[in-house]
């Protein structure tokens, strides 16, 4: 399945790019092991998963066309 990944914050900054497109996505693992073998330093960082909008905490169950978020914490003021 094809899905569509978004970085932001600062791990737009460690990946240099803001969206990335994944072919032949098996499952969110695999999903998560892709992007870790790319970015290897994105596993020093703490994050929230959306998938289409929606924040997640388990590990989801993709469909092809899902839109992935990974969101670091984020600061106001």
């Amino acid at each position: 399945m094809e899905i569509e990944v978004f970085f932001f914050g600062v791990l737009a900054d460690i990946t240099g790019i803001r969206q990335k497109h994944y072919n032949d996505v098996k499952s969110f693992a695999d999903l998560k092991y892709r992007i870790g073998d790319e970015f290897p330093e994105i596993v020093h960082y703490t994050f929230r998963i959306a998938v289409n909008n929606e924040i997640v905490n388990d590990e989801p169950l993709l469909t092809g066309g899902d839109e992935v978020a990974l969101l670091p914490p984020f600061a106001g003021g």
